[in-house]
């Protein structure tokens, strides 16, 4: 049989959509995929990649032998080959990946192995020896579609993608080498990895005398301050973009001025990685500016609105990187006057954004504005075109590496899966066991009396939360959430009875994870503790009316529920069925929510809302989705910035501006608190307070968290080690972690800030007292070297 039958074809079957047609500012994806699948027998297993090719939309060819494999091979240039290594009678697995990777075509591709299960009485296997061959990765056999379907599309995301970035590199330096401005790149420690040859030309060296030198080691010019470099030097290291003029020495000595612009690059871990600088002879813009002075005096001869035309268009001249060639031909002013008409039908558009506002009145500022102005104008565009507009800069504390691990792992959804390992989400105590074997707490009035003299403390923010623990043997929510729900009169508000209330409260809580050391139902009491303290201050309580108080109460006790004690980005990396479902998005907070209602409303017994009215029932649904979704970490300073730009700073100047009137004050500062938009702003800040306040309780309960979420930590490094994942936070290694370091970072990154707005807000001095004191004594243990909880005992 020839090869050319041995391959059968299946196309794809799938609509590109307008979001796949355009992956950022250059397509790096090929559509459809090509799947080549190498298997000598037909069987459920190749058949089971068949079908998920034709889920996912890829094109997907079979052959049967080696030959035809490679011939098949080198026609379509497959971006995935699939080799069937279970079966050596029929041909080496090892052998055919070989063949394919001695090809030119193979260098872009992903090459899976499908190997068979190991005896559960029998050694797992090492992968070095397929990798050796020449294998990306290995696929234990499974001929569910389903399996199938997913290995494919972690691929496309994950390797295929990055297949796809390598190939766009070559375009983009072909880009760099054609660049008329003179641009270098160098590494994280200053050492020159890349200068095109318009840097070449400008500077008199050829690149050869450049790759591989620190910067330190080129001559300098000595037309600069003093104090320049080390500017510029602090400037990109805190991850922030330098311009401005800077003389450089060129090979021959001279000096030459330019106009830098240095642009940090941020990789993996949100650490810096590379710094780019684009330099192009100051003169070039001097003349320029010279040259529009020259203009603007014929501003007789031409309309106003011409000379403001015309300055824009010089000052756009010389800010383009590449100038086209065609810029020049005869039919450069059709091409304008197309472009200037799109851009007058964008304008005209009657469905605007906010920010599609704020850019038009600062693209119409840029048009009378000095060239130095519309310059600075044309960087604030650039910052309001990014989609990461409230979060900081992840490199600006890059000598911490605490701060670093803290961030990247908190504020990320993790890095693409690197192994074959999956962690498969524990299903909770209440998951396997009937309802009738939850023991029904008993009424607030029949609380043991032990527990009842511990809950009157509820109110004072010192109230300790592990006595009620170890009293209630792990179950502080239950009987915390009955005393304080009373308070509240949220049974009245809900329509339900305490004995629902009370059942509601025990399956809550049965589905937290007694065995987390962190993230399990004394957490979730502790935040409703401090929810519902805050909600008893005065200006949070005017601000708030009563579903919004039920909604913070719920959604504190319902925050973290079915926790397993990883972080999302663990969750992302392993594969995990969670990440699958929420597309590796708030893949926690999006479980916890989803799972309140749903145990919530699978039983009459302990469904609190069931005798609500529906409209009602919608809106604290959604209050509690929002609040619950507020807790996710990757938009911490969106929250944190928009709560202090709407609130904090409207009431300050209401403050200043009517110190005279304090009837008006307090009326301004009622309208601006209690408007829709900004109560939901105080109810996120109230719970994301309230979630990681541990750092403003007393200090020994303030010990006892920290050394809760370490161990946390610690046990989830362990598990990515045993996995062979990413160390998504590597400083927390329980043999060389120092926990005061990494509560001195979380505290000054996280904390601190959020805090002070805070209290401005919900006037908490006693809560800024113990922050102030914690934060010392971390302080103090840190300079005595100790990376313990406590300092050791005096000899």
């Amino acid at each position: 049989m020839s090869a050319s039958t041995q391959l059968l074809s299946n196309g794809p079957r799938r609509e590109v959509s307008a979001a796949e047609e355009r992956l950022g500012p250059m397509r790096l994806t090929q559509e459809p995929i090509q799947v080549l699948l190498v298997f000598a027998k037909e069987d459920s297993q190749s058949d089971a990649f068949w079908w998920a090719c034709e889920r996912a939309g890829f094109r997907c060819n079979i052959a049967r032998t080696p030959e035809s494999a490679v011939e098949c091979f080198l026609d379509k240039h497959h971006e995935i080959v699939i080799i069937d290594g279970r079966h050596s009678r029929y041909f080496e697995a090892d052998a055919v990946c070989r063949m394919i990777r001695v090809t030119k075509p193979s260098e872009h591709t992903v090459i899976l192995a499908v190997m068979p299960q190991t005896p559960s009485d029998q050694e797992e296997p090492s992968v070095l020896p397929l990798l050796s061959a020449g294998f990306s990765r290995r696929y234990l056999e499974n001929s569910s579609v389903s399996a199938c379907y997913n290995e494919l599309i972690q691929l496309e995301h994950g390797e295929v993608r990055a297949q796809f970035k390598l190939r766009a590199c070559n375009s983009v330096f072909t880009a760099l080498e054609q660049c008329q401005e003179a641009v270098e790149i160098s590494s994280e420690d200053h050492v020159i990895q890349y200068v095109n040859p318009a840097f070449e030309k400008m500077m008199g060296y050829h690149r050869g005398e450049l790759i591989g030198k620190e910067l330190t080691e080129l001559p300098k010019s000595d037309k600069n301050s003093a104090d320049l470099l080390d500017t510029i030097n602090t400037c990109i290291k805190k991850g922030k973009e330098w311009q401005g003029i800077y003389f450089s020495r060129r090979k021959s000595g001279d000096s030459i001025q330019q106009y830098v612009r240095i642009t940090p690059v941020i990789g993996q871990g949100g650490k810096i990685r590379h710094f780019v600088s684009i330099k192009r002879p100051y003169t070039d813009n001097h003349r320029q500016v010279h040259k529009l002075s020259k203009e603007e005096k014929c501003c007789g001869e031409h309309s106003q609105s011409e000379c403001n035309s015309l300055r824009h268009k010089d000052r756009r001249k010389e800010s383009v990187d590449v100038r086209s060639i065609s810029s020049h031909s005869s039919d450069a002013p059709s091409l304008q006057n197309r472009r200037y008409s799109s851009m007058a039908r964008i304008h005209s558009m009657t469905i605007e954004a906010p920010i599609t506002k704020v850019i038009n009145i600062i693209n119409a500022a840029q048009e009378s504005s000095p060239v130095t102005v519309a310059e600075a104008l044309d960087r604030v565009l650039e910052i309001l075109r990014t989609t990461e507009l409230y979060s900081p800069q992840l490199a600006s504390k890059e000598d911490d590496p605490h701060t670093n691990d803290l961030v990247g792992g908190l504020m990320s959804d993790g890095l693409r899966r690197l192994s074959g390992n999956e962690y498969v989400f524990s299903k909770s105590a209440l998951h396997n066991m009937s309802q009738s074997q939850l023991a029904v707490p008993v009424p607030l009035n029949d609380i043991p009396s032990s527990i009842a003299e511990l809950l009157n403390e509820e109110e004072c923010w010192e109230f300790n939360i592990l006595e009620l623990e170890a009293a209630t043997h792990k179950r502080p929510l239950s009987y915390l959430g009955l005393k304080i729900f009373s308070a509240f009169g949220v049974c009245e508000f809900l329509n339900c009875t305490e004995a629902t209330m009370r059942s509601w409260l025990q399956v809550i809580e049965a589905n937290y994870h007694a065995s987390n050391s962190y993230h399990n139902s004394t957490h979730a009491a502790d935040v409703l503790h401090a929810t519902a303290y805050f909600l008893r201050k005065d200006r949070v309580k005017g601000s708030l009316d009563q579903l919004d108080e039920v909604a913070a109460l719920l959604a504190a006790t319902v925050h973290d529920v079915d926790h397993p004690g990883r972080t999302n980005s663990f969750l992302c990396n392993a594969g995990s069925e969670l990440a699958i479902l929420y597309n590796d998005t708030a893949v926690l907070e999006s479980h916890h929510a989803a799972l309140a209602f749903q145990l919530t409303v699978r039983d009459s017994k302990c469904n609190i809302f069931k005798n609500m009215e529906r409209n009602q029932f919608r809106t604290l649904r959604q209050a509690i989705i929002d609040m619950v979704l507020a807790t996710e970490m990757t938009r911490h300073f969106e929250h944190v910035n928009k709560f202090v730009n709407s609130i904090n700073k409207p009431m300050s100047a209401i403050e200043e501006n009517s110190s005279s009137s304090e009837g008006s004050d307090c009326e301004g500062q009622a309208s601006i608190r209690n408007s829709p938009e900004n109560r939901l702003l105080i109810k996120r800040m109230l719970i994301k307070c309230a979630d990681v306040a541990n750092p403003c309780r007393p200090l020994e309960l303030c010990i006892e968290w920290a050394g809760r979420i370490s161990e946390e930590y610690f046990a989830q490094t362990d598990e990515e080690k045993r996995q062979g994942l990413p160390v998504v936070m590597p400083v927390f290694d329980r043999n060389t972690c120092s926990i005061p370091k990494s509560q001195i970072s979380f505290i000054d990154y996280f904390i601190t800030d959020m805090f002070d707005a805070w209290d401005a807000f919900a006037s908490l001095p006693g809560l800024m007292e113990n922050l102030a004191e914690n934060y010392k004594y971390w302080k103090n243990l840190d300079e005595m070297k100790c990376k313990s909880l406590r300092p050791p005992p005096s000899q």
